[in-house]
């Protein structure tokens, strides 16, 4: 499924793991890439490395997604250079796992500003060129925890349900200007930093042993496997392109058949 050639895609939070992994195949698929990350140096070098493999245009920009200012920049900076802005992706994340009575207020605060606040910020001063250019899209990658609730990760939760929220209401402000947007829910990307960085609260949380905690999420899925990178940008692909062109405003699953609603 392999994109016309001179549409530019920014992934926010592409400068590691799955952002990278999505920046990396946008780039197979034809797109122009550009990487925010507060990690300034590696999103120049994951665009940097893109670029050899792909012979395409990149860019890395040092963003943090909390900075409306720095985003304006960018943006702005990006429409000059490339032309466009095509496609978002809003990657950025964090999550902490520890139990209502000890979640502290700027763990709270955290989650919030970087996994919703972060998300309506890059959207809303993309959205201003795509309007301008009468198309684009906007993807967030969001969580099954957007869809139901999850123990010991109120923060991560709280800020993914409202992600769902916050889709909806973009996709209804902008499919005037044929502007879609869409959030992907993956499963536990078991084989993540993220997640491997909670195993220690999940532990403690189910009572078992850490080298237990893995085979524990598995049982849970009915296809027996965590998610994997490729599942999510396999997603991401297909809703970025025209064969999506009726959907937006849609929180799709992938999960393994483990979330269904």
């Amino acid at each position: 499924m392999v994109q016309e050639l001179n549409k530019t895609a920014i992934i926010a939070g592409g400068a590691q793991n799955l952002g990278a992994h999505l920046a990396k195949r946008l780039g197979k698929e034809g797109y122009n890439v550009v990487v925010f990350d507060k990690q300034g140096d590696q999103a120049v070098a994951v665009a940097d490395e893109i670029a050899v493999d792909c012979s395409i245009q990149t860019a890395g920009y040092a963003v943090d997604v909390t900075d409306e200012e720095a985003i304006e920049n960018a943006m702005e900076d990006v429409n000059q250079r490339f032309g466009s802005i095509d496609l978002l992706v809003y990657n950025a994340g964090v999550a902490r796992s520890t139990k209502i009575t000890d979640f502290t207020l700027s763990d709270w605060a955290l989650s919030l500003d970087v996994n919703i606040t972060g998300y309506f910020l890059c959207a809303k001063h993309a959205s201003k060129y795509m309007i301008k250019q009468q198309s684009g899209s906007i993807i967030q990658i969001n969580s099954k925890s957007g869809k139901v609730g999850s123990k010991h990760n109120s923060g991560y939760s709280a800020s993914k349900f409202g992600g769902v929220g916050l889709t909806q209401s973009l996709a209804l402000d902008l499919a005037e200007h044929n502007v879609r947007v869409n959030s992907i829910m993956p499963g536990n990307l078991l084989h993540s930093p993220m997640f491997q960085s909670l195993i220690p609260s999940y532990a403690k949380k189910l009572g078992v042993e850490d080298n237990e905690v893995e085979q524990i999420y598995i049982d849970k899925v009915p296809l027996k496997r965590g998610c994997s990178y490729d599942d999510v940008a396999n997603a991401v692909i297909f809703y970025a392109s025209d064969a999506a062109s009726y959907m937006t405003g849609q929180s799709i699953n992938v999960t393994g058949g483990q979330v269904m609603h």
